[in-house]
């Protein structure tokens, strides 16, 4: 349960960290994701809102398992999609490894939150 909950403050930071360029406007990330990635500009906001979301999820984690169960769920949603788009671009594992690091971490503190007790 401990480790659980330093995983998701690991999570909760780095997808924080990963939100701020996509929320302030960065262009690069908007040129990223219309140009590399063939997604619409609007969808850099969406994917930072949904990070964003997904970190103060991960960050009041200690207070509900739901709360978890949602951040992981936002998280994986984001990021798989991420992952997938990096792949398609060319920029095989290497550049997709941020991502699915993520995507492995947010799994599993998915998997965490069931104990396989029935209440």
């Amino acid at each position: 349960m401990i480790l659980r909950y330093a995983t998701n403050l690991k999570l909760a930071k780095e997808l924080y960290d990963a939100s701020k360029p996509k929320l302030q406007g960065d262009q690069g990330m908007s040129d990223t994701f219309t140009n590399v990635f063939g997604m619409p500009e609007k969808s850099v906001k969406l994917a930072g809102t949904i990070e964003a979301a997904a970190a103060g999820l991960f960050a009041v984690s200690f207070l509900s398992k739901t709360a978890s169960r949602l951040g992981s769920l936002a998280t994986i949603s984001v990021l798989s999609v991420a992952a997938y788009k990096h792949f398609e671009a060319g920029h095989g594992k290497k550049g997709a490894q941020h991502a699915l690091d993520l995507l492995g971490l947010a799994t599993l503190s998915l998997f965490d939150t069931f104990d396989g007790k029935r209440k």
